[in-house]
């Protein structure tokens, strides 16, 4: 590693004490340095002036001219980065000095940010690779030449590139950052970081190291005087001059060329100098062409140079207007939008309600009436009160008709107009169960059960009563529709199948699901002018996650009947809000699941209360099953009484314990 390193530092030497102690050309004043495979990386960003990188141009070339060059000697490849990475060439593309001059005469810069990490990475990935002419157990030394801070991490890829057996040299120039050049560089800082002012003192930095490269000469050892550089020859020395300076008569002081002043220059507008070199710019309103020379005039709204809140208007270089889009008007400002509000101003034709848009209204009507088709007039939709509607009990309006609904106890029958008993009718029952985390596995399938024993009480047919059902906890599940099944036993056994959703209760989404789709003629759903009731039944066991309030109140609106089951943690309230009118006949609780049979009983009763009062009137009440079947009730009824009461007792000896800790 010694040998390694000290190599290296060789190599280094050898690039940068051209300016100061430049031996005369030719392939005998070559400094030997071995075998090295070596790439220069040079950061071509936007803040390195052309007149800069010009001078580091220059640089490498000179450079290039004290190396050994050849494949079997001094490989050299030459990379440029900004925001992105581009090789100029490898080390293996050129074999010959002046096609290596050529190439980076040739060179243009890439003139974006300066992304130092990601070419460090590209060096070691892919400059010093076999493919790219990497030598193995040659030496890999890396001259990193940059003007500013890295707009990327740089310490952890340098380290993996010293840790691979890269050797870095970093070169900073001006507002190049301390900071940066150190974690880039190898150790010991001294021979590897170097920091100039400006571009054109880029060669000074070789100064201290002549010593060790090609011996003692005059310009080290004597006062020479050379306001710039010192050429050594073998007992003489030469002055001369950093690029974009000339000789003065006395052969040692130096003076700038100012080629603006001169006249040699083809800018178009301004000229700015720079010794030896010139920049163009260009008047107000105007920018530089891509040729570096013309200028053209700046279209501010193009570029987004304004300020205007819509629209921007060209009004020459560098100038604008601002203006707004249909429908806004311009403000005093000159720069921001209003909207144009027809409606408010009274610019409108509309006989009830305008509603306004930016430039443009559109009408609408007063509840109970509907827009026609000129978009302006409006209906009066309350057709039970301006037509004979004929129901024998109450007329709903619905848009732009209306459908006739019976007391409870009472189906409306196949004229859509009168009311019979539960024995004539038909109906579409849609069953929202509760499928949440809460309800248990095992209590599910009680609640499965319960199902099938409110289907075994109905008359199901593709004619008669349709079922369908959904399952609800944190999404809404349809299981099945009401035109899916039109026997008891498919509903039956496709209700056995369902499989348990758990998660949250969000009996509102549920309602919402129902009202929309369950209840659709999509989904099996009777036309509404058939009059075929329609029943909704809610089960859940706990508190629902969202509202309930607004589609409970627009199923009952819409005509659907709803019943309201609860189990254990039920909301009492939510129930109730659920239920249809009069809520008693509508909404049942009980304590668990094991006594929801009882209500599927009195579910059947509530459905069919005439029905069941014949029923009832027929039986014997001393027959022996009549007697069983009381006392099975009568045990389920104390049992639900005990499951109360142990509730109870439980809660208030939660109480007595709180009131304990208190004090």
């Amino acid at each position: 590693m010694g040998n390694l390193r000290g190599l290296s530092v060789f190599i280094f030497l050898t690039l940068v004490v051209f300016t100061t102690a430049r031996p005369k050309s030719g392939p005998n004043q070559k400094c030997k340095s071995g075998p090295v495979d070596l790439v220069f990386l040079i950061d071509s960003s936007r803040s390195v002036r052309p007149h800069e990188f010009e001078t580091m141009r220059k640089f490498l070339i000179d450079i290039l001219n004290t190396l050994d060059i050849g494949l079997d000697t001094t490989r050299v490849g030459v990379v440029q980065y900004s925001s992105q990475v581009r090789s100029e060439f490898s080390l293996k593309t050129h074999s010959k000095l002046e096609n290596m001059v050529k190439a980076i005469n040739e060179i243009v810069p890439l003139a974006q940010g300066t992304m130092t990490g990601l070419a460090i990475r590209y060096l070691m990935n892919e400059a010093f690779s076999p493919g790219q002419g990497d030598r193995p157990k040659v030496p890999n030394v890396a001259v990193i030449v940059t003007d500013g801070r890295p707009q990327d991490r740089v310490a952890e890829v340098a380290a993996e590139a010293r840790e691979r057996g890269i050797e870095i040299y970093a070169v900073g120039v001006a507002r190049a950052d301390m900071t940066s050049l150190r974690a880039m560089a190898s150790p010991p800082f001294e021979d590897h970081v170097f920091l100039v002012e400006r571009f054109d003192l880029i060669y000074q930095f070789g100064l201290q190291f002549q010593d060790k490269l090609c011996g003692i000469d005059l310009c080290l050892e004597s006062e020479h005087g050379c306001e710039h550089l010192c050429e050594s020859s073998p007992g003489s020395y030469t002055c001369h001059c950093l690029p974009g300076y000339r000789l003065n008569a006395d052969g040692k002081t130096c003076s700038a060329i100012d080629l603006c002043a001169e006249g040699k220059h083809n800018c178009q507008q301004i000229c700015i100098s720079s010794p030896g070199s010139f920049t163009c710019d260009c008047n107000q309103g105007y920018h530089l062409n891509d040729d570096k020379k013309t200028c053209s005039p700046i279209d501010l709204c193009a570029e987004g140079k304004h300020d205007c809140e819509q629209v921007c208007v060209n009004m020459g270089p560098g100038i604008f207007t601002c203006d707004c889009n249909k429908g806004y008007r311009l403000n005093e400002d000159e720069k921001t939008c209003s909207a144009i509000d027809l409606c408010a101003e009274g610019k409108h034709d509309c006989e009830q309600i305008c509603i306004s848009a930016p430039g443009v209204f559109t009408c609408d009507c007063n509840k109970g009436f509907k827009l026609n088709r000129d978009k302006r007039t409006c209906t009066n939709m309350d057709m039970c009160n301006t037509v004979k509607h004929g129901c024998d009990y109450q007329c709903v309006n619905t848009p732009g008709s209306y459908h006739c609904i019976c007391p409870e106890g009472q189906l409306l029958q196949d004229d859509g107009k009168t009311c019979g008993t539960c024995k004539s009718a038909n109906i579409d029952l849609v069953l929202l169960i509760d499928g949440s985390k809460s309800v248990r596995p095992q209590n599910f399938e009680l609640v499965k059960k319960f199902v099938n024993q409110v289907v075994d009480s109905l008359d199901v047919s593709a004619h008669g009563t349709r079922v369908g059902l959904v399952q609800y906890s944190s999404r809404v599940r349809t299981e099945f529709p009401l035109n899916m099944y039109h026997t008891a036993e498919d509903i039956k056994a496709a209700v056995m199948k369902v499989d348990y959703m758990e998660k949250g209760t969000m009996t509102g989404l549920a309602l919402k699901h129902m009202l929309e789709y369950s209840f659709s003629e999509a989904e099996g759903a009777r036309p509404a002018s058939r009059n075929i009731p329609r029943i909704g039944l809610v089960f859940t066991d706990g508190r629902s996650q969202d509202d309930i309030s607004e589609y409970a109140k627009k199923a009952k609106e819409a005509g659907i009947t709803m019943y309201a089951v609860g189990v254990g943690k039920a909301v009492e309230d939510e129930l109730r809000e659920i239920a249809s009118d009069p809520v008693e006949k509508h909404f049942y609780y009980t304590t668990d699941f094991s006594a929801i049979n009882t209500i599927a009983d009195n579910l059947k009763l509530n459905v069919c209360p005439a029905e069941s009062l014949r029923e009832v009137e027929v039986k014997d009440p001393c027959a022996c099953e009549n007697l069983m079947e009381f006392q099975q009730a009568t045990m389920n009824r104390l049992d639900q009484f005990t499951q109360k009461l142990a509730s109870m007792a439980a809660r208030l000896e939660q109480l007595e314990n709180q009131l304990l800790s208190r004090k």
